[in-house]
């Protein structure tokens, strides 16, 4: 075999390998990603790939082999040696436009594509280039054609940020000799549409190339009245009559109308044809693309020329009603226009806007059954976000037909009454549609509450949501009327009657709050401290019916009623949490004394320990509530808790222990020490804690990358709880904690490699704490070399985790300049001894020596760490100096520059 041809069969070799053999090798698709790479930088790559596309074996090489070769050729002409075509052999051309005329019928469309985007990368670059291409262009069949002229524009407006070889003149020359042939390439697609009216695939690939060449404005200087009537538009807006080209028909027609500002006019002629023949029947039939693409289209007419549609024509209205979007509603209700003359558009335009809210309500039903594990239902994400698009339109709606109008629209069609039997999916829409408007509503008596609190209050609410908004708003600005006798009174007659779990946890919780806002503000002390205990009462009794469960084990037989008590008790201690957590500015304001603190503590403390020690905290949901709700109470009530403190970690302690995967646990423990730690009297407490959860099984298991992508919540929780206690704790806790600090930080080190970016994250601020606590303990006692210092302590740990840092740690210059940083220092102390310049050279040196060779080219090894160990190089620009592939092999991941 010569040299060219075992050239070639590793070439295939790699590309296998790169695109077949991640699952099972995946060190093998790293290696075959680097000699890939190194291939693609080396002279040897004219030759293999343009062989490889002008090859006349038949079959022809595997179509990913081929793809490779021409984007790889694609690439080494865009590279800057490649700038003005010197960097191309001559062959490269020829080659290229025989794979163009060969591959246009056998391969696969993508290897077309990329074969004509390395034409169009030589003639951007090359003397004549433009000029050239069209000569040969002649020569080659129409479907290469047609794909090299869809692709040549695109170089015209293409992103120049990743195209270092070609400068501004070059590209503005470019662009002229490009849109000098446009007449003749307008012409080419006329010829090309005239055939493609039984072809769907032609006619979808003429579509493409004409909308490349709007894009760059093919049309910019022909006369108004002959674009409107040419026969290439006519060509686009017959093909959205054709389903397989929809999508691009309506592209060029979006594009046409924001380009040319005359072009509106022509469209709305044809509006009532598009609104009956292809509108409505999309609709009946839910079809979901045409729908979407005549939006599209037909909201940038609104947005190119309102005042046109607003002058309220035959065809404008026929526009108006087709639209499910609301700009012309916006244009209406703001106009500058005379009252009268508004009034009269408004008059006019009712009927369309009843419409389309018909429109609208189709639309946003939810088309699932699908539920959630707890049994919630799931709204599907794109819903959830055309719902929260329509809030602003709805509102403009109800202006627009007025209130009445919209309450009766709502609640047409008899399904209010109960003798007929109605979809619940079209009750919940109009529900939303209510509630969106009351939500509006409620903003703007929240806004006026001052002046409204003295004769008015909401009553029966439809919407919870927007009705629990407007309460918070009316005990906000109108407490003194809000604290009469009467209002306390419906206060907690809505807190008391939440028990029947029918609203959601954020309302609840936004009720609450605002019940406790307005209760705060009462001004005689033992009135104030009644009404708060029998507020937090309120949501006492789910809770407890829940631990006595435990007694009466037939509840537990019946999953149903088991469910709804969970449910209940998860509500409880969210309301809980929200009467503690809206309470915190109240007591740092010094408006509730200690007396009443250390009451609801009595209540609602006792509750959370026997809730604690039952069988029920497995459940996820109880758990994080009632660790939500301990956090909440702790930063609220702060020094009141220090006489709970043992108890406290201790709950927390045992319940991790017993029910590992409930990170809460942890996150709430970090709470506690962020809070307290920094009190001498409690180090013992926090170091016992975080001997106690180092010792979990599931933190102990955290020894491995995978591990860590499979337990990403828990490695957050636990690096955040080791993150708080070195930055909180006392020293003599830091000093007694040394072989807890070094496992979490050599945990760290390795989940600092995961995939999971969030855990990665967790554990690289880990460390950059550890790092800058270890900074600041050497900077404040550099000459002070005592084994009972923490300085001490944290330098013996990254003496022994060094190594074992270099090899995992690879995702933050921050982190290794901080290392940088230490040994640089403890170089010019007395703790030199521990910690030293040399350690980090013998460190870099072992790690870059324990790499697979194939990992580094021929001397890099030798090359790369002197330079690296420039101190001046560290502390100013980082690791940028590192080469590529030690970057990507610390990395873990394999950069794919080559996209097979």
């Amino acid at each position: 075999m010569d040299e060219a041809s075992e050239l070639r069969a590793r070439l295939a070799a790699a590309v296998h390998a790169l695109n077949h053999g991640a699952q099972h090798d995946p060190s093998a698709r790293l290696a075959a990603n680097q000699w890939l790479l190194a291939l693609q930088r080396s002279p040897q790559a004219w030759g293999v790939a343009t062989s490889l596309l002008v090859s006349p074996e038949n079959p022809p090489p595997p179509a990913d082999l081929l793809f490779f070769a021409a984007q790889m050729l694609r690439r080494k002409i865009q590279c800057p040696g490649a700038a003005g075509g010197g960097g191309a052999p001559p062959h490269v051309l020829d080659a290229l436009l025989l794979a163009a005329g060969r591959f246009c019928y056998l391969g696969p469309p993508r290897l077309l594509t990329q074969i004509s985007l390395a034409l169009a990368a030589l003639a951007l670059r090359a003397d004549g280039g433009v000029e050239g291409l069209f000569a040969r262009m002649r020569h080659l069949p129409e479907p290469a054609v047609l794909e090299l002229l869809t692709v040549l524009p695109e170089e015209v407006v293409q992103d120049q940020s990743g195209d270092t070889g070609v400068d501004a003149a070059a590209r503005g020359r470019f662009t002229r000799e490009v849109m000098a042939h446009a007449p003749s390439v307008l012409e080419f697609l006329l010829g090309q549409s005239d055939n493609a009216a039984a072809d769907d695939e032609r006619n979808r690939r003429v579509l493409r190339c004409l909308l490349s060449w709007v894009r760059v404005g093919c049309f910019s200087e022909m006369p108004p009245a002959a674009l409107a009537a040419h026969p290439l538009l006519t060509f686009a807006f017959n093909s959205l009559q054709v389903p397989f080209s929809f999508d691009v028909a309506v592209e060029v027609m979006t594009e046409l109308v924001s380009q040319y500002q005359d072009l509106p006019q022509a469209f709305l002629n044809k509006m009532p044809y598009i609104r009956e023949a292809l509108l409505l029947p999309a609709l009946a039939n839910r079809n979901e693309k045409i729908i979407a693409g005549l939006v599209c289209l037909m909201c940038e007419v609104g947005q190119a020329a309102p005042a046109l549609v607003a002058e309220g024509s035959v065809q404008a209205l026929a526009l108006a009603d087709a639209l499910l979007r609301c700009s012309l509603a916006h244009f209406i209700l703001e106009s500058d226009a005379q009252t009268d003359k508004r009034n009269a558009a408004q008059e006019l335009f009712s009927p369309v806007f009843s419409s389309l809210l018909d429109a609208l309500l189709f639309r946003a039903q939810i088309d699932t059954d699908e539920h959630d594990t707890d049994g919630e239902l799931c709204i599907p994400d794109g819903l959830a976000q055309f719902r929260m698009n329509l809030e602003e339109l709805l509102v403009d709606i109800c202006l627009l037909i007025g209130g009445s109008a919209y309450i009766n629209k709502i609640f047409s069609g008899g399904w209010v009454l109960a003798s007929q039997s109605f979809a619940w999916k079209e009750v919940e829409v109009r529900m939303y549609a209510l509630s969106m408007v009351y939500k509006s509503f409620g903003d703007v008596i929240g806004s006026y509450s001052k002046m409204l609190a003295s004769s008015q209050r909401i009553s029966k609410p439809i919407s919870s949501n927007a009705c629990s908004l407007a309460l918070r708003k009316l005990c906000e600005d109108g407490s003194s009327f809000m604290n009469e006798p009467q209002n306390l009174e419906i206060l907690f007659w809505i807190s008391e009657g939440m028990d029947a779990g029918n609203l959601r946890i954020e309302d609840e919780e936004e009720i609450i709050s605002a019940i406790t806002h307005a209760l705060c503000s009462v001004l005689v002390k033992e009135l104030r401290k009644s009404l708060l205990a029998r507020l937090l009462c309120s949501s006492y009794s789910a809770v407890e019916k829940l631990i006595d469960i435990d007694r009466d084990q037939s509840l537990r037989q019946n999953p149903a009623a088991y469910t709804e008590a969970l449910n209940f008790a998860v509500h409880g201690l969210h309301r809980m949490g929200a009467l503690f957590g809206q309470l915190a500015t109240s007591i740092t304001s010094g408006l509730i004394d200690d007396d009443t603190v250390l009451v609801l503590l009595g209540v609602f403390w006792p509750l959370l320990e026997r809730l604690s020690r039952s069988s029920h905290m497995e459940n996820v949901s109880l758990s994080a509530a009632a660790c939500r709700s301990l956090s909440l109470a702790i930063h609220s009530c702060g020094q009141h808790f220090q006489i709970l403190l043992p108890k406290v970690l201790e709950c927390l302690s045992t319940n991790f222990l017993q029910f590992q995967r409930h990170d809460c646990f942890l996150r709430t423990a970090a709470s506690v020490v962020e809070e307290f730690g920094h009190k001498e009297e409690y180090g013992a407490l926090c170091v016992r804690t975080f001997e106690t959860l180092s010792s979990a099984a599931s933190i102990s298991t955290l020894n491995s990358s995978y591990t860590c992508d499979q337990e990403p919540d828990l490695v957050e929780a636990y690096t955040n709880f080791a993150s708080t206690f070195i930055r909180c704790c006392p020293k003599e806790a830091i000093v007694a904690s040394g072989s807890l600090l070094e496992l979490s930080f050599q945990k760290a080190a390795i989940c600092s490699t995961a995939m999971h970016r969030g855990a990665a994250l967790a554990a690289m601020s880990y460390m950059s704490c550890f790092l800058d606590v270890s900074l600041a303990a050497a900077l404040e006692s550099r000459e002070c070399l005592s084994d009972g210092s923490p300085g001490v302590v944290l330098a013996q740990i990254l003496a022994r985790c060094g190594e074992g840092l270099m090899s995992n740690v690879h995702k933050s210059a921050t982190i290794l300049q901080q290392l940088a940083a230490l040994c640089s220092l403890c170089e010019r102390t007395t703790w030199k001894g521990i910690l030293s310049w040399d350690s980090l050279c013998r460190w870099l040196q072992a790690a870059v020596k324990s790499m697979p060779s194939e990992y580094l080219r021929q001397g890099e090894a030798e090359m790369i760490i002197p330079l690296w160990l420039n101190p001046q190089i560290i502390f100013t620009v980082g690791l940028p100096i590192m080469s590529e592939t030690i970057m990507l092999t610390c990395k873990g991941k394999v950069e794919e520059p080559l996209n097979v």
